[in-house]
């Protein structure tokens, strides 16, 4: 049995107090999520540079999100790092205890 690729939605969202009609294959709550999440960071970019506009407001808001987006990969990769070396750690640990069972009977 096949699945059917999710049906998309028609969401309607306001960014920087323009309204946007998005067809999204995901859950509509979520992009809504999403893009209040976004309008608030504009919003917030927008009132610490009154005199910007939309273009400026959203190159600042997405240099932002990109700087987070390089923190957290950075951050994913050292838990990637710490999960290998424990994952090493743990299968000599497993090792000496196989060997040491094999050497008593």
């Amino acid at each position: 049995m096949e699945s059917s690729p999710a049906e998309k939605q028609t969401v309607r969202v306001t960014i920087l107090n323009r309204q946007y009609i998005l067809r999204a294959a995901g859950d509509p709550r979520d992009i809504e999520r999403t893009a209040a999440q976004l309008d608030d960071l504009m919003l917030a970019v927008a009132a610490k540079a009154p005199n910007a506009d939309s273009t400026h407001v959203a190159v600042l808001a997405c240099l932002h999100l990109a700087d987070k987006l390089t923190a957290l990969e950075r951050e994913l990769e050292a838990l990637r790092h710490r999960v290998d070396r424990k994952s090493e750690e743990y299968r000599g640990m497993i090792d000496e205890l196989i060997a040491s069972v094999g050497d008593g009977v």
